[in-house]
């Protein structure tokens, strides 16, 4: 419980925006003894972080990320004993599908790089090994790449668990709160909101596809483009897929649950409207991504729709997030994470924390900087 004679609207630290990213850092600073208020536009969850296909993947990442993501790994397969919910994390296996000799050519190299750094999740499966993995895949495919241990969880239930563990804590949600101006004085952040001001020494903008309005609030805008991936869910079926699925070349995210129903993604894309929440479905990719299913599983031919939605998600021109310290003292980012962000929202509180805490983390984070998008600016210039 938060003492008393502490202000409701003062904390040592700000954290802005609810999602898997934001409840991360709040419960990771409380877990440090310092005294958290989050702010949330919305309420917790409502945005990509709720409402994505909720993959743990390691598989293909971004290079830079790989530390990160390895490192976020772990958290998740004891991920009970950080929030007191398993959080629905299932390790079902990943598996990236070649539905070509050139497709698995292009994923051996991919194994090549990834081990050149160190790491050697990432294995090769031959044709016979993948349809011991997957049965039911299409004949025409000729391999693919398998990360075992990786797999999926539940969205909303892992945004829960992290805000109920921070509660725990003593941390403050504050939903329906949205920020209007950031300003900082005598080492002071001033947040001014539509539920009156709020004071921190350390603000962390968590604010997902919103986040470069506050970003450029801090004075540091970046060239952040906002996004509507879009998902589809069907009857039950019959079991006929165990581990979460993507496709070399082909836009493709496929995953079938416990009870049946086929969650089918891949990066098909709506339209987003940032101002009212509102997301538009396109129809026509939504047509495509459900034909790709059906040409890599042909069982799926027998697949109902049930429904369909998309996320509002903050996508950064070189695919990767803006994570680490602002260039502005006492400010610190973690958004923009390209519609693959819900594996890494472990780890992602842990590293803020850590700058914050102890100037510093152990885990490499110069790709990460807010700074490369003014760097790219000046030398264009």
């Amino acid at each position: 419980m938060r003492p008393s004679s502490v202000p409701a609207n003062r904390a040592d630290v700000i954290v802005i925006g609810g999602g898997l990213h934001g409840c991360s850092a709040a419960l990771h600073l409380a877990r440090r003894g310092l005294s958290v208020i989050l702010l949330e536009k919305d309420h917790v969850g409502r945005h990509a972080s709720g409402v994505n296909a909720g993959g743990v993947r390691r598989l293909g990442r971004a290079l830079p990320e790989i530390p990160l993501s390895t490192a976020s790994a772990k958290i998740w397969h004891e991920i009970e004993d950080l929030v007191e919910d398993d959080c629905g994390f299932e390790a079902s296996n990943q598996i990236k599908i070649a539905e070509t000799e050139e497709g698995l050519a292009q994923l051996r190299q991919r194994a090549s790089d990834v081990s050149a750094l160190g790491f050697a999740h990432e294995q090769i499966v031959d044709q016979e090994s993948l349809r011991e993995f997957l049965p039911a895949v299409a004949p025409h495919c000729q391999g693919g790449m398998i990360v075992e241990g990786d797999g999926h969880a539940n969205p909303p239930r892992t945004v829960q668990a992290f805000r109920r563990k921070g509660e725990s804590l003593g941390v403050r949600f504050r939903e329906g709160t949205s920020v209007g101006h950031v300003e900082r004085k005598a080492g002071v952040w001033f947040i001014e909101t539509n539920d009156g001001s709020f004071e921190a020494g350390v603000i962390v903008n968590c604010a997902g596809a919103w986040g470069g309005r506050i970003a450029e609030m801090i004075g540091e805008p970046v060239p952040i483009e906002v996004r509507a991936p879009m998902l589809m869910i069907t009857a039950r079926m019959p079991a006929f897929v165990a581990p979460v699925v993507g496709v070399q070349g082909r836009k493709l995210s496929f995953k079938q649950f416990a009870n049946g129903t086929v969650l089918i993604g891949g990066g098909y894309e709506g339209t987003a409207n940032p101002e009212t929440n509102e997301t538009k479905l396109d129809r026509t990719g939504l047509a495509e991504n459900a034909r790709n299913a059906m040409e890599v599983f042909p069982i799926m031919r027998k697949a109902s729709v049930l429904r369909c939605w998309a996320g509002i998600e903050g996508m950064m021109p070189d695919g990767i997030p803006v994570m680490g310290p602002s260039q502005e003292e006492g400010a610190f980012h973690a958004f923009g994470f390209c519609a693959h962000g819900f594996q890494l929202g472990p780890v992602s509180g842990k590293i803020l924390s850590d700058f914050i805490v102890d100037g510093g983390t152990n885990l490499p984070m110069s790709a990460f900087r807010i700074e490369r998008f003014s760097e790219i600016r000046q030398s264009a210039s």
